[in-house]
């Protein structure tokens, strides 16, 4: 089979692909890549992801997130002995342009061991529910869990001895008569400094991530389809951005986009795309000089 006639069918069509998680992430996954890649998923049975880190930080993340998303990958990958594989890493925080709005950074992985090949898509949401509370009372705690769309979305309660034990962490509340009888024996008990009430990111319990996962992998699908104008292989994508758009108003650079460089992974074609939001000046509001 020449390079130069691949499809995407020829890369992925009824093969075997492993969806390295543990907490149901296939049920949004699964079904994107079986209708657009043609493969054959499966979840391995004995998988744990949290040794990849928790949102509860019992266990830190091993790297960075592409990585410890790759790793997942592979140990699926290893576990069942699959040349394909699929995983997803999210991360929760303050948005990088707007400090005071929360966001869920969510990636998409897919390895494949088989062609050399490795393509993630990647989604920056403020779609999220991620916060925290210090709570005193049952009140206080009703009206957080209301904010974050409990019971549909799951709560942690976190409280923190008095002493020098560690925090005691309860996951997966998803009943107000699980969070109530909970927090009636923790504001009752001497013995506890201080209660807090998190959202559960887990993706089995917070359909709004799920959604964001969702988001991710029809990302990844995107790129996969954007095939190699060399060789044909998926996941030809922008490796560089350069700035320096002219403003439409003084002609100075701007920080926009005047360019996109997109880079074969597998051939290393490259290839220049001037203008790629359609736009050949920028406006004078994003301009240093016009707008200081």
């Amino acid at each position: 089979m020449a390079e130069s006639h691949l499809t995407l069918h020829d890369f992925f069509a009824s093969r075997d692909c492993v969806i390295a998680t543990m907490h149901h992430k296939e049920a949004v996954i699964a079904p994107i890549l079986e209708a657009d890649l043609g493969v054959k998923t499966q979840v391995p049975s004995h998988l744990n992801t949290d040794t990849f880190g928790t949102f509860t930080r019992e266990i830190d993340r091993p790297a960075d997130q592409i990585t410890t998303a790759r790793l997942k990958a592979q140990q699926a990958m290893d576990q069942v002995g699959a040349t394909l594989g699929v995983a997803s890493e999210g991360s929760f925080g303050p948005h990088p342009a707007s400090p005071l709005i929360p966001c869920n950074r969510e990636i998409v992985i897919l390895c494949d061991r088989e062609h050399d090949l490795e393509v993630w898509g990647e989604v920056l949401s403020t779609q999220t529910n991620f916060a925290s509370q210090q709570v005193r009372t049952l009140k206080e705690a009703q009206a957080f869990a209301q904010q974050v769309g409990f019971p549909c979305h799951g709560l942690v309660v976190r409280s923190q001895p008095s002493g020098m034990e560690p925090d005691r962490i309860q996951k997966g509340i998803t009943t107000e008569a699980e969070l109530i009888q909970t927090l009636e024996t923790l504001l009752q008990d001497p013995g506890v400094n201080t209660i807090q009430l998190e959202t559960d990111m887990r993706a089995m319990v917070n359909p709004t991530r799920m959604q964001v996962i969702t988001q991710a992998t029809t990302e990844l699908i995107r790129k996969l389809q954007n095939q190699c104008p060399a060789c044909h292989y998926p996941g030809f994508d922008v490796s560089h951005i350069r700035k320096g758009l002219p403003c439409g108003l003084c002609g100075i650079p701007t920080p926009n986009p005047k360019a996109y460089l997109y880079t074969c992974k597998h051939c290393h074609h490259e290839q220049e795309v001037l203008f790629p939001l359609g736009q050949e000046t920028a406006d004078p509001s994003t301009c240093f000089y016009c707008n200081p």
